[in-house]
């Protein structure tokens, strides 16, 4: 049995000492603030079974004019943001090319298609059942030409990973969803995956499950970390009054949004956007405000401000899982970008696995930060 320190209780932090602790270790999480109410507080909801392939940039000459000139709403910067990590955006862009983005997803997918799994042992353990839905998310397509492309989507994800999808009418859309009120063409319901009501009060539960099995967060200041290559983007939601919310999580990503029902409210999340410092009224956010009020009837805003955070990507698009080179004693697990609160299970198993003595996955390992 090892002394383990876990420094961060967001998703993977938490899931991290829980792997840890089941196989014996004596764990302590540190944490600055109160476990799940940064990052792992602030995301869609999502538990992403069918997202097999990470999060590519886009390359066309036609989708990079439009974030240049600031047109578009998946990505959005500024000249400070995107200085500041320049080199991390050229490897992530580099990485984004088909064949690499091809061979990140032959690891990524065999992640992802784990995380229901990984998550159900330990949502039943904490008594977190109130707060999940598995009744997977809707992806509406609002043009014939958006539809097309969803359905190749849905057959080669079937194909090549097995994922579980509906195709369904604008019509059927509207039987499900009747809060829906105008028409749109088509929509995919990803069938596979989960959606969680409140995702900080789900890791909240499983710091609390950590805790009744006999492991101890401690409350600390201080940052700690390795300085190494990562994108930060930067993701903003808000809650609003809906006297009928929608049954599903609603994915418009023709407008760069997901709309998730949640305790608080109808959550509002945004796309990414490299910058360092948070804005007040983000553009994004005001964007998908207009594009859910077209969809639904909405009320006003919960809180005054949006919530804000940053994902950290790796430039390679996969985690970071393993021990640390020329480092005694220092094993990392970060860098899982947009999923970390799906992932957050998954990967703690095989560093659990990796520190009590098994192989771990060379392809995470953090050695191959130093490559190049």
């Amino acid at each position: 049995m090892a002394e383990v320190l876990v420094l961060g209780a967001g998703m993977v932090g938490v899931s991290t000492g829980l792997a840890l602790q089941a196989r014996g270790h004596d764990v302590t999480i540190i944490e600055r603030g109160v476990p799940g109410r940064e990052t792992s507080y602030g995301n869609a909801g999502l538990i992403q079974t069918e997202a097999v392939e990470p999060y590519a940039m886009p390359l066309s000459p036609g989708a990079l004019f439009q974030i240049a000139l600031g047109r578009g709403y998946d990505v959005k910067w500024t000249p400070q943001g995107l200085l500041s990590q320049l080199g991390a955006v050229a490897t992530y862009a580099w990485n984004s090319r088909p064949a690499a983005h091809r061979r990140a997803s032959v690891t990524w997918g065999k992640l992802i298609r784990q995380s229901t799994d990984r998550h159900g042992p330990l949502i039943a353990a904490a008594g977190a059942d109130n707060i999940i839905r598995r009744n997977g998310y809707i992806e509406i397509h609002r043009t014939p030409a958006k539809m097309e492309a969803a359905r190749k989507t849905a057959e080669r994800f079937a194909t090549e990973f097995g994922v579980q999808a509906r195709l369904m009418s604008g019509a059927e859309l509207r039987a499900m969803e009747p809060a829906i009120r105008i028409e749109v063409e088509g929509a995919t319901h990803w069938s596979d995956s989960w959606n969680c009501a409140d995702p900080g009060g789900l890791v909240a539960s499983y710091a609390a499950l950590f805790q009744k099995r006999g492991g101890r967060v401690v409350n600390l200041t201080q940052r700690f970390g390795l300085k190494v290559p990562m994108v930060f983007k930067r993701g903003y939601h808000k809650h609003y009054h809906m006297e009928l919310p929608p049954h599903h999580p609603i994915a418009d990503f023709g407008n760069s949004v997901v709309l998730s029902p949640m305790r608080r409210g109808l959550r509002i999340a945004t796309a990414a956007e490299l910058t360092p410092h948070p804005r007040l009224s983000p553009p994004q956010l005001k964007h998908g405000e207009k594009a859910a009020r077209e969809l639904f009837d909405i009320g006003a805003a919960v809180e005054a401000e949006p919530w804000t955070g940053r994902r950290p990507c790796m430039p390679d698009m996969l985690p970071v899982v393993g021990r640390v080179p020329d480092q005694p004693n220092l094993w990392a697990h970060f860098g899982h970008g947009h999923q970390g609160f799906t992932l957050g299970p998954v990967t703690a198993e095989i560093l659990a696995d990796e520190l009590s003595g098994g192989e771990g996955w060379a392809e995470l390992q953090p050695g191959r930060l130093k490559r190049g």
